[in-house]
């Protein structure tokens, strides 16, 4: 039975070597980075210092001449990406020799999507193996490789010893073969986490709707006529240093126009909340000026906050193949990305969000949302993060099918609003987004105007905001019209937005803002009425600070 066992771990046993790498830049040392690389024979694999998660495995065999990438998702399932060595790009060997760890070197050099990189490799050992495997793969034992002159991996160690089946870690089971395009799909979606909150929702006017009973988790309602989708969800906790983005499809499933959209969160920590109004009817929010339905933050009810604006193009998707013109290719749909990383104090546990987009159409648009998180890196120090928000106003009206006025407040006077800042608050900001309406010659979507900022009656920021790049999404916008000089409806200039596009918002530093009670105002020069035209302002602003 001895002889047994001891001709089992024979078999398992074979010569081989472990030689470790480091990492610098610019010369200095990174902590904690590097790769080693186990040899068995003919074979070898790579494992990352430090990654005890390792959501990828990196494979040589030198007697196939390929490498090989296995992954294994969360899910379960394996797939591999088989490469030939001839499949990599060719090195151009260079004159001249290098000693490192005691091993003559010789020099090649190879160019990776306009990347110059050096190699310097040894055949002085029955060894092959690169700790890069995109980097020379079959060209004897690489010992160091430097990117562009400033980033280098290099050897600190060789070991030659036994190495088993265990230490080797080849894998019995590759999976399903795939090529590059999917492989890649694969490593690059498992590198974060997306949390899907709609999926091809309808957005449209006068359909019947019966929603179900109220407050159910993870469930879609329908408000403002079907132009407004709402769900209760919950999102993580997340780690400091986490990068989330926002990202909305939307395509046209019947309306043809530009239409104002926005992706909202409602705040739930007052009495009264937006949900009251999109339940029971604009009446049951607080008025602003004796008109404007819950547009203000008040001791008992706070705004929708605007987590992304955007503006539906003319048409995608659905009037594609009823407008073709020769060297136009239709997108398919829109998609709207955007950072709110800084809106994270408000995105986790239990939360209410909804998207809306404003439209008279039966069959609107249909929209997919997802949240996305981009874990940060653990090399980098991370910065101190805001961690209060407060929402401050939104004259974007997201009931507007269901009787919330416009925008209009600034006519006569300002949007004024009272905040109560706590104690403990500091280095506040105000995240502001604008966007100018009224689609006539003299309507504000085509005339610029100042926006102006008045904290406590002082003025803190002005700007103009407005947008020259409409021509850019222009195969977005099949059925946008074509006027007798050539120029399009959704190539034209407009107050800081295009169809197609994302508004950002513009971040205004409030560094002596102190906690107590604050006066903010936002002025506007709001164009004059034309007959039944009239021009409104879709404005949001939040506090942000640190506590």
């Amino acid at each position: 039975m001895a002889l047994l066992a001891t001709a089992a771990v024979q078999a398992q046993t074979k010569k081989g070597a472990v030689i470790t790498y480091g990492v610098r830049y610019n010369g200095k040392e990174i902590p904690g980075a590097g790769v080693k690389m186990i040899v068995q024979g003919n074979k070898a694999r790579l494992q990352p210092l430090g990654n005890t998660q390792q959501k990828e495995r990196q494979f040589l065999d030198m007697k196939e001449k390929a490498t090989y990438q296995v992954m294994t998702t969360e899910a379960g399932n394996t797939f591999t990406l088989k490469k030939a060595f001839s499949s990599y790009e060719k090195p151009e060997l260079l004159p001249g020799t290098d000693t490192i760890l005691g091993y003559p070197c010789k020099k090649a050099k190879v160019i990776i999507r306009s990347n110059t990189i050096e190699v310097w490799y040894t055949d002085a050992l029955a060894l092959k193996g690169t700790p890069t495997l995109s980097v020379v793969p079959g060209l004897g034992l690489v010992l160091k490789i430097m990117r562009n002159g400033n980033s280098e991996t290099f050897a600190t160690n060789i070991s030659m010893q036994d190495v088993t089946d265990a230490d080797l870690q080849w894998p019995a089971n590759k999976g399903q073969l795939v090529d590059d395009a999917a492989y890649m799909q694969q490593i690059i979606e498992s590198r974060y986490t997306t949390l899907p909150v709609f999926n091809g929702e309808q957005l449209s006017f006068g359909n019947a709707i019966s929603n179900p009973p109220a407050d159910q988790e993870n469930v879609t309602y329908h408000y403002a006529a079907g132009t407004v989708i709402l769900k209760k969800v919950k999102l993580p906790a997340v780690k400091p240093g986490t990068t989330l983005f926002a990202e909305l499809t939307q395509y046209s499933n019947g309306d043809a126009y530009d239409r104002t959209g926005s992706v909202f969160m409602v705040p739930q920590d007052k009495k009264i909340s937006f949900l009251n109004g999109l339940r029971d009817g604009v009446k049951a929010l607080p008025v602003y000026k004796e008109k404007y339905q819950g547009v203000i933050s008040t001791d008992d009810y706070l705004p929708t906050l605007e987590l992304m604006r955007f503006f539906t193009p003319f048409g995608v998707h659905k009037y594609n193949e009823q407008v073709k013109i020769k060297g136009y290719n239709w997108a398919d749909s829109a998609v709207f990305r955007q950072d709110i990383t800084e809106l994270l104090p408000r995105l986790e546990g239990e939360v209410w969000l909804g998207v809306f987009i404003g439209n008279y159409d039966g069959g609107g648009h249909k929209v997919s949302l997802r949240l996305k998180y981009y874990p940060g890196d653990s090399r980098e120090e991370q910065k101190k993060a805001a961690n209060w928000l407060m929402p401050v106003f939104n004259t974007t009206n997201l009931m507007e099918m269901a009787q919330q006025e416009y925008g209009t407040m600034f006519d006569n006077d300002s949007l004024t609003v009272t905040v109560n800042i706590p104690e403990g608050v500091k280095n506040l900001q105000l995240r502001y987004i604008s966007t100018g309406h009224g689609g006539w010659g003299g309507g504000d979507e085509f005339n610029p105007k100042l926006n102006e900022i008045f904290v406590d009656g002082k003025r803190v920021y002005h700007f103009i905001p407005w947008r020259t790049d409409c021509g850019n999404f222009r195969l977005l916008n099949p059925a946008s019209g074509n006027f007798g000089n050539g120029l399009s409806s959704s190539d034209l200039s407009r107050s800081n937005w295009c169809p197609g596009s994302v508004t950002g918002p513009v971040s205004i530093p409030l560094p002596d803002l102190t906690p107590g009670v604050h006066t903010f105002k936002v002025a506007i020069p709001l164009g004059k009425r034309e007959g039944t035209s009239f021009s409104a302002w879709n404005v949001s602003g939040c506090l942000i600070g640190e506590k």
